[in-house]
């Protein structure tokens, strides 16, 4: 997308003949957009989705077996918990700062830095959940003979899939926004056509590339709204 006239020069993108809507720079040229959705846009949009569900699998993954360990013992919930926040309350761009002298600028660095934004909401969602099982209702397991492994699978899991998915929606919705600036690291994702745009006075592809990431953190969440609901059908049978 190097195509651009330099600012003030004549606003008009170099693909060719052009509509009068990029001629005139207009807002948004729903036929250039159109045109470059094979080559640009719909890339992107793969790639940012890789990202992010990639990140969210590991970090998911990390933080349900850390939240698991902290419910059994209790005394590593502070430690995990103040680690994840720590990981949590470094800038995205200072934390790629730091890995790039270790893994270079990769997509490993980008999914490194992700996954570490993810496991504070993660950890602690997982961990809520499992908490927030009601105390009679595990005596009432026991007492039918399950035991610890038991009634984590059949009683807590199933009882704490509505914070689990709440965490999720949370920690998707950061993940796709900050993977737009992982374009400061590798040319992936919809952050490359934003950031190339940037530097480029031509409103269509930053509105285009900024439009469909928003739409991709609004259908994510509606996905793992649709999910949360499915995994607890008993919740509908109860209202």
């Amino acid at each position: 997308m190097s195509g651009f006239a330099p600012a003030g020069d004549p606003v008009i993108p170099d693909y060719g003949d052009v509509s009068q809507c990029v001629a005139n720079n207009d807002l948004f040229c729903a036929d250039w957009f159109a045109a470059q959705w094979p080559e640009v846009f719909q890339p992107a949009l793969l790639e940012h989705i890789l990202m992010t569900v990639l990140a969210i699998a590991i970090g998911f993954v990390i933080s349900f077996l850390a939240a698991v360990l902290a419910y059994r013992k209790r005394w590593l919930t502070a430690p995990i918990g103040v680690t994840a926040t720590i990981l949590y309350t470094l800038p995205p761009l200072a934390l790629f700062q730091l890995l790039v002298p270790l893994t270079g600028l990769t997509l490993l660095t980008v999914e490194i830095a992700l996954v570490c934004f993810t496991l504070v909401i993660l950890f602690r969602a997982v961990l809520s959940g499992l908490t927030g099982v009601p105390e009679d209702v595990k005596r009432s397991a026991r007492g039918m003979g399950m035991d610890q492994g038991q009634i984590l699978r059949r009683i807590e899991l199933p009882l704490a899939i509505p914070s689990i998915i709440s965490g999720l929606r949370i920690a998707t919705v950061l993940t796709v926004s900050i993977a737009t600036i992982a374009a400061f690291v590798v040319d992936s994702g919809l952050g490359s056509p934003i950031l190339k745009a940037i530097s480029s006075p031509f409103n269509t592809q930053f509105i285009g590339a900024g439009a469909l990431a928003v739409l991709l953190a609004f259908a994510l969440d509606a996905l793992l709204t649709l999910l949360g609901k499915a995994l607890t059908p008993w919740t509908k049978a109860r209202s």
